[in-house]
C-alpha cells in the first residue's frame, strides 16, 4: 500500500507546533510549571492587572509615563501627594479605564484563539499547560467590582479624576488583590454551576468560559467586600 505524499505532507503540516499559540496560552512558559500551573497563572493575572496601577502611583514612574498627559502632574499632586492643585473634571481621564477594558477583551480573544490551537495540537480538551484562562478570569475578578461604584456619579458629573486614582489604589491594595486571588482560585477549583457545563463548550471557548464564570462569581463577593468598605482606600465621593 502506497502513501499519498501530498496527504502525508498535509498531515505533517497540521501537526507543526503552534509556537505563537503555545507562547500565549502558556503565558510565555508559566503553564509549564509542574506544580500548580493554574495558581501561577492566577498570580500572573494579579501582577499584570496591578502593574499599571503601581506605575501610576509611583511618583517617578508616574511623571515619566504620564508626562504627555497635560493633567497628570496636577492629578498626582492633588490626589496622591497632598500638594495644591485644581479640581479636575475631564472625560479624557477615563482613557486608562477604557484601555483596561480593551486589554481584557484582547486578552480574552487571544485566549480563545491560542487555547483552541493548543488543544487541537495536543489533542486534549483542556491542556494543563494552558493558563491564559486563569489570567483572564483573575483580571475579571479584580476589574469588574470597581466599575459599578462610580457609574452614577460619572453619569451625572463626568468626574473621572478621583475615580481614576481610586481605581489605581484599589489595584495596588494588597488586601484587595489577596482576597480577589483567593476568591477566584476557590471558585476555579470548586466549579459551582454552571462552570462545569461551560467547560463542555467547543475548543478555546470551553477553556476560557469556565474561568470567566469563576471570575464573575469571585467578583460578586469582592464587590460585597467593597460595598462594606472592608478593603479600599476612600478618596472623596468614591
Amino acid at each position: 500500500m502506497t502513501t499519498n505524499p501530498s496527504a502525508a505532507h498535509a498531515l505533517e503540516a497540521s501537526r507543526e507546533k503552534p509556537r505563537l499559540a503555545l507562547a500565549l496560552a502558556t503565558v510565555f512558559g508559566i503553564g509549564y510549571i509542574r506544580k500548580g500551573p493554574g495558581t501561577f497563572g492566577s498570580l500572573a493575572g494579579v501582577v499584570t492587572a496591578s502593574l499599571a496601577a503601581i506605575f501610576f502611583l509611583h511618583p517617578k514612574s508616574a511623571r515619566d509615563l504620564f508626562s504627555l498627559h497635560p493633567l497628570a502632574d496636577t492629578i498626582l499632586r492633588e490626589n496622591l501627594f497632598g500638594a495644591p492643585g485644581t479640581n479636575i473634571h475631564n472625560a479624557t481621564l477615563a482613557y486608562p479605564l477604557f484601555i483596561t477594558g480593551i486589554l481584557f477583551l484582547l486578552l480574552s480573544m487571544a485566549g480563545v484563539w491560542s487555547a483552541s490551537r493548543v488543544a487541537s495540537y495536543a489533542r486534549i480538551e483542556d491542556p494543563q499547560n494552558v493558563v491564559i484562562d486563569e489570567v483572564a478570569g483573575q483580571h475579571l475578578t479584580l476589574l469588574l467590582p470597581l466599575i459599578p461604584i462610580a457609574l452614577p456619579h460619572l453619569t451625572a458629573h463626568m468626574d473621572f479624576s478621583a475615580y481614576t486614582i481610586f481605581f489605581a489604589l484599589s489595584l495596588a491594595n494588597w488586601k484587595y488583590l489577596l482576597l480577589g486571588f483567593i476568591l477566584f482560585r476557590a471558585f476555579d477549583i470548586w466549579k459551582p454551576w454552571p462552570i462545569r457545563r461551560l467547560e463542555k463548550l467547543r475548543g478555546g471557548w470551553g477553556i476560557m468560559a469556565d474561568d470567566w464564570m469563576a471570575g464573575l462569581y469571585a467578583a460578586i463577593l469582592l464587590r460585597v467586600a467593597l460595598y462594606f468598605g472592608l478593603l479600599t482606600i476612600h478618596i472623596g465621593w468614591v
